[in-house]
């Protein structure tokens, strides 16, 4: 199983000095972030795009270029792509330039998204918000599989026969499709045979076990390769030294991001207890020391049989010493464990077959 993290880049929407300031402080600190989790070997890097004065990363593909030259190793990719306010060509074309850079460590991962901004800033309808997604991933997959490409729809202009530059170093270049949950986006995933991340950031994670299931059985009936499937879930957390450690340095962060997105979307405000709950053995938050950490992501592991995992640990305004740090334990404590237990139950499950 790949071990990753993923970040939004989060910075203070109501800065004290110049929002330049900020976001250069914050995009040399996520080149930092990336070079670690390079360095402690861990395997995936993924930065979301977003439209908002919360985040600085609406660019992933030139963030995750400037991260390329500095690594060696690391897979680097959007979590996610807002592909139904994109162009797919200017996608394709941007992560193809990625890959080569990085010398074939680029991965797209595709998604509506969960927040609305890049529409009206694009120029897209919200009521085509599923229309514009089905289209476009269609396009991103022609462009993929072909240098020249023919294609048409209803929501974007045709492409007649023109070719798409530069290609890939990767053949074909990787692409998840990133969902929230929703039964019928993953059942569109395995159809296509296309790998699927799925985000649990709330609620028992057990819930969301069918949901893979599910899209193993829509490739299954759509005539897929199974043994091509891929599997992620991404998901909340923080590792420190240790778990009282870990969860007094994330509540405040994560609960003041939690509390503003709620506002927007009319939730009821997050307190410590239910914090506390959701760090259990039951919930969605991966939250202590390393032991702590790895015993869970195993055990999710046995749940979900995930490909990945990837965890956003740099959530809110947390102190770059203290992410730094989670890295670094993420890398060296967490990952030996998770890598080990799962090695040894692979080997276990080969003698006895």
């Amino acid at each position: 199983m790949e071990l990753g993290l993923y970040t939004f880049a989060d910075v203070n929407p109501n800065p004290s000095r110049s929002k330049g300031a900020e976001g250069a402080e914050r995009l040399k600190h996520l080149i930092e972030e990336i070079e670690l989790a390079d360095q402690v070997g861990l395997d995936v890097f993924g930065l979301g795009e977003h439209h908002r004065p919360d985040y600085a990363a609406s660019a992933p593909a030139v963030a995750l270029a400037a991260a390329a030259v500095k690594t060696s190793n690391i897979r680097l990719t959007s979590a996610v792509t807002v592909l139904s306010s994109d162009d797919p060509v200017r996608v394709f074309q941007q992560f193809a330039t990625l890959d080569l850079i990085s010398n074939g460590r680029a991965e797209i991962m595709a998604g509506r998204g969960s927040f609305i901004e890049s529409f009206p800033l694009f120029g897209y309808k919200l009521e085509d918000y599923d229309q514009l997604f089905e289209e476009k991933l269609d396009l991103l997959l022609a462009l993929r599989d072909g240098e020249t490409v023919d294609w048409s729809g209803e929501l974007r202009a045709p492409i007649r026969g023109r070719g798409v530059y530069p290609r890939p170093l990767q053949d074909p270049l990787p692409l998840w499709v990133a969902v929230g949950g929703t039964p019928q986006s993953l059942a569109r995933a395995g159809a296509l045979g296309l790998p699927v991340a799925l985000a649990i950031i709330g609620g028992e994670p057990r819930r969301f076990a069918p949901l893979f299931e599910l899209y193993r059985e829509a490739a299954r009936r759509a005539g897929q390769d199974q043994s091509k499937l891929k599997t992620s879930i991404n998901v909340h957390g923080f590792i420190a030294d240790t778990t009282e450690m870990a969860a007094d340095q994330f509540y405040g962060p994560q609960a003041e991001v939690m509390n503003r997105i709620g506002r927007e979307r009319g939730w009821g405000p997050t307190s410590r207890a239910q914090f506390d709950l959701s760090r259990g053995p039951n919930g969605a938050l991966f939250v202590g020391d390393p032991e702590a950490v790895a015993e869970k992501i195993i055990a999710q592991q046995a749940l979900f049989k995930n490909d990945r995992f990837l965890l956003q640990m740099a959530i809110g305004l947390m102190p770059h010493d203290q992410i730094m740090r989670g890295i670094e334990l993420y890398g060296t404590k967490v990952a030996p464990i998770v890598r080990k237990a799962l090695t040894e139950k692979s080997e276990g499950a080969k003698a006895s077959a």
